[in-house]
């Protein structure tokens, strides 16, 4: 609502709630307050904005608006029940998007009467600051609808990338391959900061699991479980009510509500004995084979991501890195340093390692494979 607002649009804010809109527009105005105390806003732009903001827990206020964006929790029967009751409301040529990050659009889609007019809006936190804008074009979305939100998107001064459906579009699916390894990596022998330490050397603000503390453990730890998903230690940490820097305890200690994270010889204590009942010898694991493990999964699966044709082109794939996640923006992006590091050293590291685990992460695309042979990812993909 804050993104629009800030490029000038008026919004109806609908919550289920009274008291949840309350708190909403009161968090709204705090957020306005600090940019105004920081000398970021006006106190005249400040009452601007603040003017645009309509708040309602009414459907039928949502009737007039030219484009509606859904943004309950993850799940599909809710998201459905949402746009089933946006279908029988919402005006003849209203666009009704779904900020969903990894759901299938098609499928919110065929739950209205009118799936030409359905597309993904996914947002990445926090929404009001962070460029990026994943436009997911799901199979019926019409042309003209597709231009008209490219259109918006810069007009509320976000960066957008038009993406295919799959699951996790681009970012989250990469990401999902760049993390796969990361409790295989503690459990043979790193600590949650050697890992972190591997990435900021690399040039990243931070790495995955002070990353994993400061958006919340519990959110990973809720989408698992709705996929019958686990993964060991982290679902450890969250029935300890371990959830990150908001419990003051997460991969990390955090002294009395300070940001700075702090080793935790819990958390190592448990890593240790979960490889012990595994039976795992742990060893010294060097930042090369971090980055191996975690970086080169996640430019093999944006090779996949361009086969498939999820993504038109490598260099879409490097704006959705460098401005949503925090590649290091010196390096191009995940496909660009791919040729700078070498795809050649890439591909025969996936080898090594789908020779030694069997991992599926780890076997190199073929485009990746083309990619090391001409030097170029033209003609990897196709328009999603």
């Amino acid at each position: 609502a804050m993104a629009f607002a800030n490029g000038g649009l008026p919004v109806t804010l609908l919550e289920t709630s009274e008291e949840a809109l309350r708190r909403g527009l009161a968090t709204i105005e705090k957020n306005y307050a600090v940019s105004v105390s920081r000398g970021s806003l006006t106190e005249e732009a400040r009452q601007k904005r603040l003017e645009l903001f309509k708040g309602s827990t009414d459907y039928a206020d949502l009737a007039d608006c030219d484009l509606i964006i859904e943004a309950v929790f993850e799940d599909m029967v809710v998201k459905q029940e949402v746009f089933g009751k946006l279908d029988t409301i919402a005006r003849p040529g209203a666009i009704l998007a779904t900020n969903t990050s990894y759901l299938d659009v098609n499928e919110i889609a065929a739950s209205t009467s009118r799936p030409q007019d359905v597309l993904g809006m996914h947002f990445f936190s926090p929404a009001n600051i962070m460029k990026l804008l994943e436009i997911v074009r799901a199979e019926k979305t019409a042309p003209e609808v597709l231009a008209t939100v490219t259109d918006l998107a810069r007009r509320i001064g976000k960066v957008a990338v038009v993406v295919g459906v799959c699951h996790g579009f681009v970012g989250n699916r990469m990401l999902s391959a760049r993390g796969a390894e990361n409790e295989a990596l503690l459990l043979e022998g790193a600590t949650p900061a050697q890992v972190d330490k591997a990435f900021t050397d690399f040039g990243w603000p931070m790495g995955p699991f002070q990353m994993g503390d400061l958006a919340g453990l519990d959110i990973g730890w809720r989408n698992r479980k709705a996929r019958g998903l686990t993964a060991l230690i982290a679902d450890t940490l969250c029935e300890q009510g371990r959830f990150g820097q908001k419990t003051g305890r997460g991969w990390y200690h955090y002294e009395s509500g300070a940001r700075e994270p702090v080793a935790d010889p819990d958390v190592e204590a448990l890593i240790r004995a979960k490889a012990a009942e595994l039976g795992i010898a742990r060893r010294e694991i060097g930042a090369e084979e971090i980055i191996e493990r975690t970086l080169y999964p996640l430019v093999n699966e944006g090779a996949k991501i361009l086969e498939e044709g999820i993504a038109a082109r490598a260099s879409d794939i490097d704006v959705v890195w460098v401005n949503g996640y925090g590649f290091p923006i010196g390096k191009g992006g995940p496909m660009f340093w791919a040729g700078l590091a070498g795809a050649g050293k890439i591909v025969e590291r996936l080898e090594y390692w789908h020779r030694r685990t069997g991992r599926a992460i780890f076997e190199p695309a073929p485009a990746l494979k083309r990619f090391a042979e001409t030097g170029s990812w033209e003609g990897a993909g196709g328009a999603p």
